[in-house]
């Protein structure tokens, strides 16, 4: 009888300045969960060493910010330079990683946002996973409400108008980050089971 795989541990590390990307960042959580990860929200302003600890821990982390001025806000570039203690210790090597954006207008420059989570992830060795969905809302027969409806294929991309609260979140977006959070959840849980096998392979 073969043991049960743990389930993975997915580490959703986000800031959040008006509260969008935080609505985005709970809806990539509840995908996850819905997959049968554990999973951590990590609010990465102010972050602390029991949050690093989690994060170290964590068979993959998805990288979470607002698009300000064409690239992740502020908070989240001085979280993202202090993981290099990390780096120097290749403590993230080999994680999953995946990543997701919001901002006021359709494009808003998101691509360059998650470009940057990108190279922040190549740059610790890990393993990035994309959104892996066709675009939604391309023809006549499409809706705002497809999933994927803003035609990123990097990551989740979402958009809320700049004079709305986060309550105005749109609900496709949300849908698509939920569906980031299962597909890092099942792609994370194949990669911690070969790494079991592997491991049971080389004890025999």
């Amino acid at each position: 009888m073969s043991a049960v795989t743990p389930a993975p541990v997915v580490s959703i590390a986000y800031h959040s300045g008006y509260g969008h990307t935080a609505v985005v960042a709970e809806a990539v959580r509840a995908g996850a969960a819905a997959a049968g990860a554990t999973v951590h929200l990590i609010n990465v302003d102010g972050i602390g060493e029991a949050e690093w600890e989690l994060l170290d821990g964590s068979d993959a982390i998805v990288f979470g910010s607002p698009t300000y001025m064409g690239t992740a806000s502020g908070a989240f570039h001085v979280f993202a330079e202090a993981t290099s203690k990390r780096w120097f210790g290749d403590v993230w090597q080999d994680k999953v990683a995946a990543g997701f954006t919001n901002s006021g207008s359709k494009s808003g420059d998101k691509l360059h946002t998650l470009q940057f989570f990108q190279t922040l992830a190549a740059q610790h060795g890990m393993s990035w996973v994309n959104l892996g969905l066709k675009p939604g809302w391309n023809s006549t027969t499409g809706s705002e409400f497809d999933l994927n409806r803003l035609g990123f294929f990097s990551g989740a991309a979402a958009q809320t108008n700049s004079d709305e609260g986060p309550e105005g979140v749109h609900k496709a977006d949300l849908a698509t980050a939920e569906h980031l959070g299962r597909r890092v959840a099942d792609h994370t849980r194949v990669i911690v089971a070969g790494r079991a096998a592997l491991l049971a392979t080389a004890a025999v």
